[in-house]
């Protein structure tokens, strides 16, 4: 799973930094996502500490700014401070809250994420909920309904994340096949620090290139 999540990853920056008329290889990099949300709320909910594992969202997410700056954005932020933020707000809804007190949280959350740069914005913090909160049955409509308001909102520029369905089917639908997936795992500092990594190299290169 882990090693998914970064080659597709990887295939889709290096074709925005390189390629940015191969459109192929951003339907490709439409999978990276969906595996980043699950491997965050799979993190959330087996960690021994929860304060911990915010702390190394956060410092990674700082590490990784520059350099995704640098190769892809010099005005986001990057999709670590996203997932950071997600985290937060599932550690805040596993509060004795209301119903209510719970929307409201996630609305507020939601409007500060798409007022400001977050890479994936307010759809990465539901597409982490639909995660964290629906059942099996119920995730892959979770996910597709998110998709489709997506689309409404954002028009053709959202086409290509209805792809990001595939792994969720996946999850949903190849429990055997998903477990052997996850067999194949990579030592722990190769997937903290790939994202930083991988952009500061792609930003060298970029600048060798020009």
């Amino acid at each position: 799973m882990q090693l998914i999540a970064m080659l597709t990853m990887l295939i889709d920056h290096a074709g925005i930094v390189f390629f940015p008329d191969q459109i192929w290889l951003r339907v490709i990099g439409r999978i990276a996502f969906p595996i980043y949300a699950y491997a965050l709320v799979q993190g959330h909910y087996f960690t021994r500490s929860r304060t911990k594992y915010l702390f190394r969202l956060f410092i990674l997410a700082l590490l990784s700014q520059i350099p995704y700056q640098l190769a892809l954005d010099p005005d986001g932020l990057n999709v670590v401070v996203t997932l950071f933020v997600a985290a937060a707000v599932l550690q805040i809804l596993e509060r004795n809250l209301s119903l209510a007190a719970k929307a409201g949280i996630t609305l507020a959350f939601c409007v500060l994420m798409e007022g400001f740069p977050f890479d994936y914005g307010a759809y990465g913090l539901l597409l982490v909920l639909a995660f964290r909160y629906a059942s099996s049955e119920k995730l892959l409509g979770a996910h597709l309904l998110l998709n489709i308001l997506y689309l409404i909102a954002f028009g053709a520029g959202a086409v290509l994340q209805m792809l990001s369905i595939v792994p969720t089917l996946v999850i949903v639908y190849g429990p055997y096949l998903w477990k052997k997936i996850e067999q194949a795992r990579v030592r722990a500092w190769v997937w903290r620090s790939f994202y930083p990594l991988h952009l500061t190299v792609l930003a060298v290169l970029q600048r060798l290139d020009a």
